[in-house]
């Protein structure tokens, strides 16, 4: 399913029974809540059912003890037009992945694209163009934030300033076009960060032809603000590296998917180690040679809470909460005044693991039960997860 993005409100929503709320932030993971209010998209309560105004709601959805947490943000994607991948063959990425309760993805770049421009006139064309786009098509409802132009040699401090006056917000993976010194992407990066764009950095081993290595120097050097797949995407730097990037850089360390999984728990822990948990975004840096994931954000979840032993309702944070603050996004927090993008879980039938928290402890994937977005649900039992115990049920939309 694939929308054009509409201005359709959710109306009053009620959600009861929530038996587990997680609140996407690292101070206070848990909620000792069992109801949210939904008006138009907005969270306007979250507490006891006793307490909040339940009354006419257009939709109720009973979530019979099941776990609501923020919708899953995907902090590095390489979309190209639509929810088409030209480096996969493959048409429904998107919608797939919401599925996996991604309901936020953030562009690294539209790297992928047959004929990228690489002229400066071009490069800009295709990021306005992509930001416009996505803009107004949202595929299964994902909001995707589009239009990260990969940065080129010749670029002076106006180009920055046109771009972010067209509505530019990213710079896409530097280090993946011509500017590969730390001294000339600092530049750059500076300029961005006057204008209002954030920006990303490639981290390790070349990835596609025409990127190169991107060393620990250089990351240090260009301050980007996300340090974008530290655990490499594919090819890690040193485990040492990264945990120096981890201590002597102040910016987002960002775990991928499709990256080095041993760095990605090492990472995280110098991460918590460092007294510096907030600081951990994830992403799945799809579509790539290594496919498309749709349950990539909950595989990485996964993987760091059971090898990792880090809790997982610390590690739902990471992909939810901490990314929106970093990215300054309105949703990834259960919370009055945020955007209503939910995804609804429980542990998967037959886990080992008698708690959603602790199936996924084990290693095991939730189920995914409803996805919500901006107030409207998206999908009721997902495609792709294992089933889960228990799915929430509306009882009435009108």
């Amino acid at each position: 399913m694939a929308d054009v993005a509409s201005g359709g409100k959710s109306g009053k929503v009620v959600i009861r029974n929530i038996g587990l709320l997680l609140s996407g932030d690292l101070d206070q993971p848990i909620l000792e809540a069992d109801t949210v209010v939904v008006v138009d998209g907005i969270i306007t309560a979250v507490g006891r059912e006793k307490d909040c105004d339940t009354a006419e709601p257009a939709t109720l959805i009973d979530a019979r003890g099941g776990c609501l947490a923020p919708g899953l943000i995907d902090s590095h994607v390489h979309p190209v037009f639509g929810d088409w991948t030209p480096r996969q063959g493959q048409i429904g990425w998107i919608d797939s992945s919401m599925h996996g309760g991604v309901t936020t993805m953030i562009s690294a770049g539209e790297v992928h694209l047959p004929g990228r421009p690489k002229d400066i006139v071009g490069l800009k064309a295709l990021a306005i163009t992509a930001q416009r786009a996505f803009d107004n098509f949202r595929p299964g409802g994902v909001k995707v934030l589009a239009g990260a132009p990969i940065i080129e040699r010749g670029m002076v401090e106006s180009d920055f300033a046109e771009l972010a006056a067209a509505g530019v917000t990213l710079l896409g993976e530097v280090g993946l076009g011509s500017v590969k010194a730390g001294y000339e992407a600092k530049e750059m990066v500076a300029w961005a960060r006057k204008h209002g764009i954030q920006s990303t950095i490639h981290t390790g081993g070349p990835s596609i032809p025409g990127s190169g290595l991107i060393d620990k120097d250089v990351v240090l050097e260009a301050d980007a603000d996300v340090i974008g797949h530290i655990n490499g995407g594919h090819t890690s730097l040193s485990e040492a590296h990264v945990c120096e990037l981890c201590e002597k850089s102040s910016r987002a360390i960002e775990i991928v998917h499709n990256g080095n999984e041993r760095v990605a728990i090492a990472a995280a822990q110098a991460a918590l180690q460092l007294k510096c948990p907030h600081r951990v975004i994830l992403g799945t840096d799809s579509p790539a040679g290594s496919g498309v994931q749709p349950l990539g954000l909950l595989r990485l979840i996964a993987l760091l809470s059971s090898l990792g032993r880090i809790p997982a309702e610390l590690v739902f944070c990471f992909a939810t909460g901490n990314t929106a603050r970093l990215r300054k996004l309105n949703c990834g927090l259960v919370e009055v005044g945020r955007d209503a993008d939910f995804v609804f879980m429980d542990r998967a039938q037959h886990s080992a693991g008698r708690t959603l928290l602790e199936s996924v402890e084990l290693g095991d994937i939730p189920g995914v039960g409803m996805v919500m977005i901006d107030g409207l649900v998206r999908c009721g039992r997902s495609r792709n997860t294992p089933p889960a115990h228990e799915i929430p049920q509306v009882m009435n939309d009108h």
